[in-house]
This record gives C-alpha cells, structure tokens and sequence, in this order.
C-alpha cells in the first residue's frame, strides 16, 4: 500500500490562546486508492485538519506538526510553493458550492482556471478538455457557458468536483460535499466521488458528520471529539464493534430504514469519571 500523506501530532489553536487547542495532538495516514472518513459533531476539528493540510487556515490560527505530502513537509513550504500544489497535486471540495463559485463567471471559464494555471492549456485544447470533465461528472458539455445560479444544487456540486479533479490530483479532500443535497442526489454524488478515486487512483479524505456515508464508501475511518482523534480503523472494525463511549453514541444517532430504531441523545456522562 502506497502511503501518500502523512499527518504527525497536528496541533492548531488560535494565535492569541495558544493553550486552548481547536485540533489537538492529531495524526493520520492516507493510502493512494483509498478513501478514509473523518467523522464527527459540528466543531469537532473535521474540516480545521482538512484546511491544514491545504495550508488555507485562518490567519488568526497557528498550527504545529508534520504534514508530509509525497515525502515534502507542506508546513515548510512557501505560499508560492502551497500555491503550486493546490489544485494541481491536492484537490479540494469545499462545503457549500454556492459561496465557492464565482456567480459573475461561467462554469467552463472556472472548470478551465487550474487547467490554465497548472497546466497551461489554452484555446481549443482548453475547452476540450473542459468539455471532458463536464462529461466525466455527468452535466452536459453545452452548459460550458451556463453561471451557477442557472444549475442545480446537484449540478453545482458536480462543478466543483469537476474543478477539484481537473488536474488529476493524487489526493482530493472533500468537505461535507453531500450536506444540502436530497438523498437520491447525494447517492449519485457519492458513486461519482468513488467511481473517479478508483479510475484515478487517487486517496480521498472524506469529512462528514454522516455514518451512513461512512458505511457507502470508506476504507478507513477516524472519528473526532472536541479536536481529538479517538477512535480509528477499517470501516468494518470501527462499525461492527466501536471502542469508543462516543463513536458508541453517534452510530445510536443513525436511523434504520424502517424507521423503528429508538434513536438516543448523545450523553457526555463518559467525560467524568465516576
């Protein structure tokens, strides 16, 4: 197995508190071809590990430890040098594609930005190959020259992973990219995501607060509380037989399909001791 990142004792913590950390002592691995899910609550330090590694962290924000991406330490590197791997060797899909996408630019001239800036494609070559990733996500490549606000919240989604696989990265991030789709939508989302990873052979950092998203399409899973990693493992384990009181509490928040599973508040009585 092919080892592509490598995050080691990632601590982030705001600059004016450098006590009180936001993601604490957290370390990871990911795999060329597979996809790992970073579960958790709101607030639980999921997308702050996620925009680390993209070195996209808010100013007021520091961040110490090892972030190895195909053997270069990311925390080292210039923001000129960040600027070359964002996009081109990194992709990322970002929560909410409405507040993502420029509403004032066509999606083709977007699809084709990290083509341009990356690769240097131009004129016809350019637009061929927009049309292919139009093709290769499912929207038809005559709404090239269509703006955001005249797709669909599915369709927007599947602009963004147009843009963020443009390039052919070897790892994509993807935040939450399923929240404010319907059910059926959010299915074809996902087969798509896992359908691109497989051709692709790429490594997939999934986050989500779903673990019904999990079961669909992790390899691996890591499971945060309050910017702590505590539990960790394949899929089957960390399903099938949880160690941890609070992975043990989020998976009693998940429905059944029949809808007959009493469903449970999560409880933090585990936090005191007895």
């Amino acid at each position: 197995m092919s080892e592509i990142l490598n995050i080691q004792d990632l601590n982030i913590y705001p600059a004016n508190a450098p006590g009180r950390y936001l993601v604490k002592q957290a370390s990871l691995s990911l795999a060329r071809g597979k996809t790992t899910c970073i579960v958790g609550e709101s607030g639980s330090g999921k997308s702050l590990t996620a925009l680390s590694i993209m070195r996209l962290l808010s100013p007021q924000l520091r961040m110490q430890g090892r972030v190895v991406f195909q053997g270069q330490d990311l925390s080292q590197l210039s923001e000129r040098e960040m600027q070359a791997i964002r996009g081109r060797q990194i992709g990322m899909i970002f929560q909410e594609p409405m507040t993502s996408l420029n509403p004032v630019l066509t999606i083709g001239f977007q699809i084709g930005e990290p083509l341009q800036t990356h690769l240097a494609l131009k004129g016809a070559a350019l637009k061929q190959k927009v049309a292919e990733l139009l093709t290769q996500v499912g929207i038809d490549p005559t709404r090239a020259n269509s703006y955001p606000d005249e797709l669909s919240g599915g369709q927007r989604q599947r602009v963004m992973i147009a843009m963020s696989i443009a390039c052919q990265p070897a790892l994509l991030i993807a935040d939450e990219p399923t929240t404010a789709l319907d059910v059926t939508v959010q299915a074809q989302v996902l087969r798509l995501l896992d359908e691109l990873k497989q051709r692709l052979n790429m490594a997939m950092l999934f986050i989500t607060h779903d673990f019904g998203v999990v079961a669909d399409i992790a390899d691996d899973v890591i499971v945060m509380f309050r910017g702590e990693i505590v539990e960790a493992g394949p899929v089957s384990q960390v399903l099938d037989a949880p160690q941890h009181p609070y992975t043990r509490a989020l998976l009693a928040c998940v429905p059944d399909a029949e809808g007959k599973k009493v469903l449970q508040p999560i409880r933090y009585d585990w936090l005191t001791p007895a």
